[in-house]
């Protein structure tokens, strides 16, 4: 009972903060939201603690019968086992932060207690995402995250450009929803049940290599896509970043786009017996990687450096599991929750200082002004470099690991991605923090370091990338890989439909060195690169109205990628709907309006009958009766 009410309370109580001060939000006291609003997310990690700390085996929580039909059932239950309990931890862990956080960085704005509700009813729907026992309360949160992430990008809506990111983001999610709904429409044909258990142990009877189960693993992929921004459906993330900063955090970090990574992990089993769909996903998951990382080399918008380092770091966990490495892909998802949020924090804090400036062109210098900012993002640059030994390094080296063993062209690959992620994030760091300072002498006089609501927790986080690779370190170097050994139970049947993937490492201890030295070393051969660049010789990104090389001019426009789709999908669908706006106006409408017409015209003839004239009326009555008995006894002759 007492386990039951732990797993009730972890949604409900971030719904209550919503809730108070989304009812409330322009009456409850300034200095109460942030209380009231936080409360929540932190009493939920609380309760994620002591299931965890008591955490005997998975856990099944039935709150009532949903929908009945015939023998179909689907109820409205929460499941807690091992790969829920990790990400709840997440979830609810960096989400706490991130509240805290928004406290002092939104304190000041008009809609602050409207702010705070919808990171509330964010968490909400996130929870209800990881802790469904189905797919159907998983779409329930996957619909409920799509829906807050259009408030909260969109939150300063009097900006056209904001509201257009909102819409952006909906819209493309919608895509990859269409999918994931008809792979579970699939599945409900296919195995008669939507619920985890029942799902995974049908399938587990059918051979490598159905086709039914590419079909529903190809289709939920596609929902994947969308949520985690992967090729084709990845530019909505970048413009996401129209947001306030906590938002990008919580979207880009812990939550929203590792959605789709916990979806495919959660259905092991059926992407273990499609190898198809597997090599698809490493396939786009590399392409994305490398893309979003070449793009990401010459952006000069803090938040947009940021942003296509996360969709290129989704790229990778998807390379990860795409070999079916399903626990290096859930320990990056951990790792990057800890220096993604840092790092957008970080910014946030920088922006703050700067008076709302994002351009790095016009930073510099600041680890003087922002000295906790600056060693806390110094941390966070390190982690994601995948430098040993911060966290980045361990998650990271564990997925090109596997990569190397499955593939060693997409490994080539990852490597060169490795790279490019350690050379644009020290770009960014060293444009940022040091050198002169290139900004006003007004903004310079107003540089301050965030208040302790903002700078407390980027001190965790740090603490946290600098730690959180030792969770799963490889028995190479002498770790007892503990996540692994948690998470082990989650992937028995994909063990017993595919043995052989699960099996012993066929890399030998000197083999794990030399890759481990070889990520490391071009990671530190960038770091030293972009040292050369942007320190010893001062080079500065130049002026947008600079013309610059072919090569540089793309990447800078990002491929024309938005331009490409406007083209071919946005403007035709544009002009269909005004040529069927055409049709319905001049076609549609003339036909009612002539309808109109003529109704009008003919009552205003008639209505010239009604004299007043009571002669005219008899008069008229007698003809009126002369024509009827005419036609009654006349006219059938």
């Amino acid at each position: 009972m007492q386990t039951d009410l732990l797993i009730l309370l972890i949604p409900l109580l971030p719904l209550i903060g919503f809730i108070i001060n989304g009812i409330g939000f322009r009456k409850v006291p300034t200095g109460l939201v942030g209380m009231l609003a936080t409360a929540g997310p932190l009493a939920a990690f609380a309760c994620v603690l002591l299931l965890f700390n008591n955490f005997t085996g998975p856990v099944r929580t039935v709150l009532f019968d949903w929908i009945t039909v015939g023998p179909f059932n689907i109820p409205f239950a929460f499941q807690i086992d091992q790969l829920s309990l990790i990400m709840l931890l997440i979830v609810t862990g960096v989400g706490s932060l991130i509240h805290i956080y928004s406290i002092g960085y939104m304190k000041h704005d008009d809609g602050y207690g409207k702010f705070m509700a919808f990171l509330n009813l964010f968490l909400f729907f996130m929870l209800l995402l990881v802790m469904g026992s189905n797919y159907v309360v998983m779409f329930i949160g996957w619909e409920g995250v799509g829906l807050c992430s259009y408030l909260l990008i969109g939150f300063w809506n009097k900006n056209t450009n904001y509201n257009n990111a909102a819409r952006k983001a909906f819209v493309m999610n919608r895509i990859g929803d269409l999918g994931f709904l008809l792979g579970i429409f699939m599945i409900m044909g296919a195995f008669g049940s939507v619920e985890y258990h029942d799902v995974f142990e049908q399938a587990a009877g059918f051979p490598i290599g159905d086709p039914t189960v590419v079909a529903i693993t190809l289709l939920l992929f596609v929902g994947a896509m969308g949520k985690s921004a992967q090729i084709p459906l990845y530019t909505w993330l970048p413009d996401a970043m129209a947001g306030p900063t906590p938002v990008s955090a919580l979207i880009h970090a812990a939550t929203m786009v590792t959605a789709g990574i916990y979806m495919v992990v959660r259905s092991n089993v059926l992407y273990t017996l499609s190898p198809v769909t597997l090599e698809i996903m490493g396939g786009i998951a590399i392409a994305t990687a490398l893309l979003a990382a070449s793009i990401g080399l010459v952006q000069n918008d803090i938040k947009k450096v940021l942003a296509y380092s996360t969709v290129s770091q989704l790229g990778y966990m998807f390379l990860g599991l795409s070999v079916m490495g399903y626990t290096s892909g859930m320990f990056h998802v951990m790792t990057h929750a800890f220096f993604k949020a840092l790092l957008f924090l970080g910014a946030g804090s920088v922006i703050h200082a700067m008076a709302d400036e994002q351009d790095i062109r016009k930073m510099g210098g600041l680890r003087k002004y922002l000295p906790v900012t600056y060693w806390t993002f110094l941390i966070a640059t390190i982690a994601i470099s995948g430098i040993p030994p911060f966290a980045g390094f361990f998650s990271k080296d564990e997925i090109l690991m596997h990569v190397y063993e499955h593939n060693k062209l997409l490994w080539v690959l990852g490597v060169i991605g490795s790279a490019m992620t350690s050379f644009y994030m020290f770009r960014l760091l060293f444009l940022t923090f040091f050198g002169r300072f290139r900004g006003s002498e007004h903004t310079r006089e107003h540089l301050h370091e965030s208040p302790a609501t903002m700078t407390i927790p980027l001190l965790v986080l740090a603490v946290l990338s600098v730690i959180g690779g030792f969770f799963n370190v490889p028995e190479a170097l002498g770790g007892n890989a503990h996540l692994a050994e948690f998470l082990s139970p989650i992937f028995d049947l994909s063990r017993k439909v595919n043995p052989a993937a699960f099996g012993e490492t066929l890399l030998t201890h000197s083999e794990e060195y030399m890759l481990m030295g070889i990520s490391s070393g071009v990671a530190i051969l960038s770091l030293v690169v972009a040292y050369v660049l942007y320190i010893q010789r001062v080079s500065l990104p130049e002026a947008d109205t600079v013309e610059r090389p072919v090569v540089a001019k793309v990447l800078y426009n990002k491929y024309y990628i938005d331009e490409l789709y406007d083209a071919i999908i946005v403007k035709p669908i544009r002009g269909l709907s005004d040529a069927f706006y055409s049709f319905g106006e001049f076609i549609i409408d003339g036909i009612v309006n002539v309808t109109a017409w003529g109704v009008k015209e003919t009552s205003g003839q008639l209505r010239k009958l009604q004299t007043g004239s009571i002669g005219f009326y008899v008069f008229a009555m007698v003809v009126s009766i002369a024509a009827i008995l005419w036609l009654r006894f006349f006219i059938r002759f």
